[in-house]
């Protein structure tokens, strides 16, 4: 994404402001005379160049302050008198004011830069790029965050290889802030370790439930759908409380993909009771061509400006066709922007997979 840039003197030079501010002061100092005593408002220099760039370019402004004053006091032959001693100290205690915020911003401002170092090395962590394809399987993905200060929130997608087929898992955490990406940590920890090598799909499930309940405080709920799709098209998902997947088929077909039973949110399972989720598993026979089109709440309660929800099926569902899954999702968001005419309130994780067998090596 291309970033305008401010042009002119002062986007290249911190010193451009007060500089400009002072000279301004000094035009207006020889114009009107004498008479007025604007000596103390070349302190104003200092005071701004507070605001960036580094300290000793606040101690410059200081100084080139005080030059100023003694050259004007002495330009209208007041040099030597009490008014010029009094704007000279106060032009002293300005830049000393002006040199202590320099100091706090800028110590702010590396605070603020390891935070986003460490922000962004956690983002890269929870959401490393999804291949294009993994075995009988097209893939495509995509994330908006709500919050600006962040790539990522509560909501998360991964997909991972096994002996029994590709494994899917979209997510959605309760709340939000910081709490919730530990959570989606947690969550996509457990599916990572356990994905690949756990013999039954409900397994996995077990695995993030448990790893849930020793890595968090309790207090958090996750949606999601946790899903395989073998080679030969066999599809198998738990669905913890999360919208329903869209299903197009290679003819056109729209329909959602209704839980045969329901399965609590991960961090409630318990509730069910003992071995429920494993006789709660929704199966379906993919074909080649077909696309199964996975999301977060985030997409399917974004609102248009009278208050009606984005219909999935009606608008998302034609745009899942032809092309490949990343444009296809490309085209959703694009549809999704238009539908609500605003910025995203919510985070949404949008995961499109395409059972290619043939297509796919």
């Amino acid at each position: 994404m291309t970033r305008l840039r401010p042009a002119g003197l002062m986007a290249r030079s911190p010193a451009a402001l007060p500089l400009g501010v002072m000279l301004g002061v000094a035009v207006v100092d020889a114009l009107t005379g004498p008479e007025y005593n604007l000596l103390p408002v070349y302190a104003a220099g200092p005071a701004i160049a507070a605001g960036r760039g580094p300290v000793r370019n606040v101690v410059t402004m200081g100084g080139v302050a005080a030059l100023l004053c003694l050259v004007f006091a002495a330009k209208a032959d007041r040099f030597g008198e009490l008014r010029m001693y009094v704007a000279l100290v106060a032009i002293g205690y300005v830049t000393l004011a002006a040199v202590y915020a320099a100091w706090l911003r800028l110590s702010t401002e590396r605070r603020l830069v390891d935070v986003q170092e460490v922000a962004r090395t956690l983002e890269d962590v929870l959401f490393v790029p999804l291949p294009p394809a993994i075995g009988p399987v097209r893939l495509g993905a995509s994330y908006v965050s709500a919050s600006r200060a962040t790539r990522v929130g509560g909501d998360l997608y991964k997909a991972v290889p096994s002996p029994y087929g590709v494994r899917l898992v979209i997510a959605d955490v309760q709340g939000k802030g910081l709490g919730t990406i530990r959570c989606a940590a947690v969550v996509l920890a457990a599916f990572r370790e356990s994905g690949p090598e756990a013999e039954e799909l409900a397994e996995v499930g077990s695995r993030i439930e448990s790893a849930l309940n020793r890595s968090t405080d309790g207090q958090r709920f996750v949606t999601g759908i946790l899903a395989q799709i073998g080679p030969d098209g066999q599809f198998l998902a738990f669905n913890h409380g999360h919208p329903a997947p869209l299903l197009r088929t290679a003819d056109g077909g729209i329909r959602f993909v209704e839980p045969d039973e329901p399965v609590p949110p991960f961090g409630l399972t318990g509730l069910a009771g003992s071995g429920s989720p494993r006789n709660s598993v929704t199966r379906l026979t993919l074909q080649p061509g077909d696309r199964l089109f996975l999301y977060t709440d985030g997409l399917s309660e974004a609102r248009d400006g009278d208050g009606r929800f984005y219909p999935v099926d009606e608008r998302a569902g034609p745009l899942l066709g032809g092309s490949t899954p990343e444009e296809a999702l490309r085209r959703v968001r694009a549809d999704v922007a238009a539908f609500t005419g605003a910025q995203p309130d919510d985070d949404s994780a949008l995961l499109l997979v395409e059972f290619a067998p043939r297509a796919v090596p």
